[in-house]
């Protein structure tokens, strides 16, 4: 494939891709938590501040979509550092980092929608429908976020481990020593 008069490895172009792809749905995700809000009149305001799960949403997509853009600039700085390992450990980490603020994010959508009878916490959905109607939204970028992610980890994984021999059996070293 040639890009910019230059021969390009199929994989970093999706992996440059797939990192391109995570900054709309961070910053998406970001947006929409961050200017969700409802009034009513029986109950109050409600908006993302009130929940540290949104909070700690918000943090994690600054912290993806900042990743992503950092790695991919990185990724096509020649002779940078032997970038492979760095960007296998980084990928890991924000996509655990992905996966808790997910659910965590999914147990505050679940909780909104159905409540909790057996602590006497009334479901808030009936009374704030727009607002969970963005959650749901909200909750969908960051799952398609949480997806590219997983794919990167498995791209980078695949970069770093593909350098190596794979390991020698037990019969392959028995019949070494003979």
């Amino acid at each position: 494939m040639m890009i910019l008069g230059e021969n390009m490895n199929t994989l970093k172009v999706i992996d440059s891709s797939l990192r391109l792809f995570v900054v709309p749905l961070s910053l998406g995700s970001m947006w929409l938590t961050l200017t969700n809000h409802q009034n009513n009149e029986m109950y109050g305001k409600i908006e993302f501040s009130n929940l540290k799960g949104l909070k700690f949403l918000v943090s994690i997509s600054t912290i993806s979509a900042a990743y992503a853009v950092v790695a991919v600039v990185s990724s096509w700085v020649k002779n940078l550092m032997n970038k492979a390992w760095i960007f296998f450990v980084c990928d890991q980490v924000v996509a655990y980092l992905m996966v808790a603020s997910g659910g965590s994010f999914g147990e505050i959508v679940y909780l909104a929608y159905n409540g909790n009878p057996k602590v006497t916490w009334s479901e808030a959905c009936s009374s704030y429908g727009r607002f969970c109607g963005r959650l749901n939204l909200i909750l969908a970028l960051h799952l398609i976020a949480l997806l590219c992610f997983f794919l990167l980890s498995l791209i980078s994984a695949f970069r770093v481990f593909t350098r190596f021999e794979p390991p020698l059996s037990s019969k392959e070293v028995e019949g070494e020593r003979i």
